[in-house]
C-alpha cells in the first residue's frame, strides 16, 4: 500500500505540474510581454523598407525618404523652383536661394530619418533573421539597400553616425569620418554580392518576390546590378581626388558601371499600386499633393528648348514634352529662383506638373501628370542611362574620348527609349517620341559631335542632368557639387553647367557669399539630443550648410 500511495502521489504531482504549465502557456499566449522581441516574417518587413526609398507613411511621421528632401534639393540644382515668392523661411525664397535649415525645421531631414528610422532596425532584422533562416537572397537585398543608404547619407550630410549607428544603449552618438563611410559602402556592397550569389539554404526567387513586389520583383540579377551601380557611383563621385586616376578610381567606376544596369529592362524602379492611399502612391503624384507649389525651372526649360547659350543651342529637345510642362503658347518656360512668376508673360506661364494652370496648387480630379509626376508612375532609383554617363565621364577624364562618345550617345539613346516606352502617359499624340525624332536629335552635331575629340564635359554632364531630371535629384546634386556649381570646362572656357547661376544670383544671408554643399542633420534627433557632436563639426554655425563635403574635395 505504501508503494501504491507513493506512486499515486507522484502521479498527482505530475498532473498538477502539467495543469499549471498548461495554464501558464495560456496566460503567456494571452498576455505576451510587449517588450520581448518577436521574430516577424522578413517577407513582411521588406515592403516597408522599400517604401522608405521615396516616401513612407507611418504613425511616427510620413514622407521620410528621397522625396521630401528632393523637393528642396531640386531647387539647389534648379530642377524646379517655387511658383510664388513667399516670406517663409523654409518654404519660400531661402531654399530657392540656397539657404540652410533655420529654426526648428525638420526639412532636409527626410533621408536621415529614412536611413536611421525607417530602414535602420528593419534592415538589421532582415539580415539577422534572414541569416538564421538561410534566406540569403533577403540578406543580400537588405545589405544592398544598406550600402545604397550609406552613400546617400554621407553625400547629403557628410557628418553622419557610422560605428554607433544602431547601438540602442546610447542616447548620443559620435559622427565618423566620411572616408570611413565610403569604405563601408563598398564593404557592404561586397557582402551583399556574396549573399546574392548564394543559391543554397532557403533561397527562392518566388519567395523573394513576395517582399520585393514593388521594386525588382524578386529578380536577384537586378539586385546585383543595383549593387554594381552603387559601387560605380562611389568611385565616380571621387573625381576630384588625386586617387581618381592614380589609384584607378576611374577604371573602377567604368568597370562597375558596365556591370550595372545595361538596358532599360535593368532599370531599378519603385512601383506603386495607386490605391488612393499615401503608402501606395508615388510621392510626386497628385494624390499625395507634395509638389503643388513647384514649377519647372527656367534653367531646365531653356536647356530643353535650345536656349542655353553654350550647350545644344538652337536644338528643340523632343523629351521636353515628357519631362516638363508646356504653356498656353505651346512653348516651355520656367521659373527663376526666388522670383515666382516675375518676368514671365502670362501666356508663357507653364502649367504645374499635374497639368493644372500655373497658379493652381491643388491636385487635379484626374491623374493628368506626366513622367514621374503620376500616382502610379514608376520612380527610377538607378537607370542604364545613368551608368552610361558615368562611363562617359570617367573615360573622358582618362583621355579615352572614343569610349566616352560612344557611352555618351548610348546614354542619350537609352533615356529616349525609357521615356518613349515607359512614360508616354498624357503626352500629346503629336509630341510622342518617334524613331525619326530620336534620330534627328542624335545626329545633330550640336548634340552629338561626329569627332570624339570635340566632345566636352559640358555636354556629358548636361545630358546626364537631363537624363536624371525629376528622379535623380540627389545624384545630380552630387555631380554639381563635384564641379562646385560653376567650375569651368577647359574646352569651352564656360561653366561645365553652362548658364547656371546658383541661387539665381542671390544667396541667403547666412551663406556668407558661399554655396550650399551639405544638409544639416535631422533637427528632431540631432539638434535635440546630439548637440556635443554637432559642436565638434560646426553644426551650430549659421553657415554650416556651406561646408564642402569630403567627397567633392581634392
Amino acid at each position: 500500500m505504501k508503494n501504491i500511495k507513493i506512486k499515486t502521489g507522484v502521479f498527482s504531482l505530475v498532473a498538477i505540474l502539467i495543469f499549471l504549465n498548461s495554464c501558464s502557456k495560456k496566460i503567456d499566449a494571452a498576455y505576451q510581454n510587449p517588450n520581448a522581441q518577436t521574430v516577424e516574417p522578413i517577407e513582411s518587413l521588406l515592403p516597408g523598407v522599400i517604401g522608405n526609398f521615396l516616401g513612407n507613411a507611418s504613425s511616427a511621421g510620413s514622407g521620410y525618404g528621397l522625396g521630401g528632401d528632393a523637393t528642396i534639393i531640386g531647387r539647389y540644382i534648379q530642377y524646379w523652383n517655387n511658383y510664388a515668392v513667399t516670406s517663409s523661411d523654409n518654404g519660400g525664397t531661402q531654399y530657392d536661394q540656397m539657404g540652410g535649415t533655420v529654426g526648428g525645421s525638420d526639412l532636409l531631414g527626410s533621408v536621415w530619418a529614412m536611413f536611421y528610422y525607417g530602414q535602420g532596425q528593419n534592415l538589421n532584422r532582415i539580415i539577422e533573421w534572414g541569416s538564421q533562416q538561410q534566406k540569403w537572397d533577403y540578406v543580400g537585398v537588405a545589405q544592398a539597400i544598406r550600402a545604397w543608404g550609406w552613400l546617400e547619407m554621407v553625400n547629403q550630410y557628410n557628418s553622419i553616425i557610422l560605428k554607433q549607428a544602431f547601438n540602442t544603449s546610447l542616447q548620443q552618438f559620435n559622427y565618423d569620418d566620411p572616408s570611413d563611410v565610403y569604405d563601408t559602402v563598398r564593404a557592404t556592397c561586397y557582402r551583399a554580392l556574396t549573399n546574392l550569389n548564394r543559391t543554397d539554404g532557403a533561397v527562392s526567387a518566388a519567395n523573394l518576390a513576395i517582399g520585393d513586389a514593388y521594386m525588382n520583383q524578386g529578380d536577384v540579377n537586378k539586385w546585383k546590378k543595383f549593387v554594381y551601380g552603387v559601387l560605380a557611383r562611389s568611385y565616380q563621385y571621387l573625381s576630384n581626388k588625386s586617387a581618381y586616376l592614380s589609384n584607378h578610381y576611374a577604371d573602377s567606376a567604368i568597370y562597375y558601371a558596365n556591370l550595372g544596369p545595361a538596358s532599360n529592362s535593368d532599370n531599378i524602379t519603385l512601383k506603386f499600386a495607386g490605391q488612393k492611399t499615401s503608402g501606395t502612391s508615388n510621392y510626386f503624384g497628385p494624390f499625395r499633393g507634395n509638389i503643388g507649389s513647384l514649377r519647372q525651372s527656367a534653367y531646365v526649360a531653356n536647356l530643353l528648348s535650345g536656349l542655353n547659350s553654350v550647350a545644344f543651342t538652337g536644338v528643340q529637345d523632343p523629351r521636353a514634352w515628357y519631362l516638363i510642362r508646356e504653356n498656353s503658347n505651346g512653348t516651355f518656360k520656367g521659373v527663376q529662383p526666388g522670383q515666382g512668376s516675375a518676368g514671365i508673360l502670362t501666356p508663357d506661364l507653364p502649367k504645374n506638373f499635374w497639368g493644372n494652370p500655373f497658379t493652381s496648387v491643388g491636385a487635379p480630379l484626374a491623374d493628368s501628370g506626366r513622367f514621374v509626376f503620376r500616382d502610379t508612375a514608376q520612380f527610377p532609383v538607378m537607370t542604364a542611362s545613368e551608368m552610361q554617363f558615368i562611363i562617359a565621364e570617367a573615360s573622358y577624364r582618362k583621355g579615352d574620348k572614343a569610349t566616352a562618345l560612344a557611352a555618351y550617345t548610348n546614354g542619350i539613346s537609352l533615356h529616349f527609349d525609357m521615356l518613349a516606352n515607359q512614360y508616354s502617359f498624357n503626352v500629346p499624340s503629336f509630341a510622342l517620341i518617334t524613331p525619326s525624332s530620336k534620330s534627328a536629335y542624335l545626329t545633330n552635331p550640336n548634340v552629338v559631335p561626329t569627332n570624339p575629340g570635340n566632345l566636352t564635359l559640358t555636354q556629358i554632364m548636361l545630358q546626364k542632368y537631363i537624363a536624371l531630371y525629376g528622379w535623380g535629384v540627389h545624384e545630380t546634386w552630387a555631380d554639381m557639387r563635384r564641379f562646385h556649381y560653376t567650375d569651368l570646362d577647359p574646352v569651352t572656357g564656360a561653366q561645365v553647367y553652362a548658364d547656371f547661376v546658383p541661387g539665381g544670383g542671390t544667396l541667403f544671408i547666412n551663406n556668407n557669399g558661399k554655396y550650399v554643399y551639405r544638409a544639416r542633420p535631422r533637427y528632431n534627433s540631432e539638434y535635440l539630443y546630439d548637440i556635443p557632436s554637432l559642436q565638434k563639426v560646426g553644426g551650430l554655425n549659421l553657415d554650416y550648410h556651406t561646408y564642402e563635403c569630403w567627397f567633392s574635395q581634392q
